[in-house]
C-alpha cells in the first residue's frame, strides 16, 4: 500500500502554498515547482486538480499567483486526498481487481479475511484523515503525531 505521487506532490504544494497564507502571499506555479523539486508541468496539473476542488484560488497577471480558498483548519485531508486519487482501498473494485488470472469472480467472494483486514485499515486511515486539517500539517512533527495517536486510540475496531 502507497499514496500514489498525485497524492504526495498535491499535498505538498497545498502544504507550501498554506505557509504564507497567513502573510497573504500567493506563489506561482515556478516558485511551487522550484521550492518542491516537481516539474512545473506537474506542478500546473495538480493546481488545476485543486483549484477545482475548492481548495485553492488563482490570480493572473503580475502579482497573481495561488492561495487557498480557506483558512487552513477548514481544510480536511480527507477531502483532499480524495480530489487528488481517493482512497487506499475501495471495497466496490476490490474483488473483481484481485480475482486471479483464471478467474473473474475471486473464489473468496463470501467469507474473505483479506478483504476484512484492508476495510479495517481504510476505516483508520478514513478516520485519521477525516480529523486532521491541513492547519495541523503546518504545526510540528511531534504535535501531529500526537493527535493522530489520540484519533487513532478512539476507534472502534468492531
Amino acid at each position: 500500500m502507497k499514496f500514489s505521487a498525485q497524492e504526495e506532490y498535491g499535498l505538498r504544494c497545498l502544504l507550501r502554498i498554506a505557509k504564507y497564507y497567513r502573510i497573504n502571499k500567493s506563489l506561482t506555479i515556478p516558485e511551487i515547482s522550484q521550492y518542491e523539486g516537481i516539474t512545473t508541468h506537474n506542478v500546473a496539473k495538480l493546481l488545476r486538480i485543486l483549484r477545482l476542488s475548492g481548495f485553492l484560488e488563482s490570480e493572473r497577471g503580475q502579482v497573481g499567483g495561488y492561495t487557498l480558498a480557506k483558512p487552513p483548519e477548514k481544510i480536511i485531508l480527507s477531502e483532499v486526498l480524495a480530489s487528488l486519487g481517493g482512497r487506499l482501498f475501495v471495497e466496490e473494485e476490490f474483488c473483481g481487481t484481485h480475482a486471479g488470472v483464471e478467474n473473474t469472480i475471486c473464489t473468496h467472494t463470501i467469507d474473505c479475511s483479506v478483504r476484512s483486514l484492508w476495510r479495517v485499515v481504510q476505516n483508520q486511515v478514513d478516520n485519521v484523515l477525516k480529523n486532521t486539517s491541513l492547519k495541523d500539517l503546518l504545526g510540528s512533527e511531534q504535535d501531529l503525531e500526537t493527535k493522530v495517536n489520540n484519533i487513532s486510540n478512539f476507534v472502534d475496531l468492531s
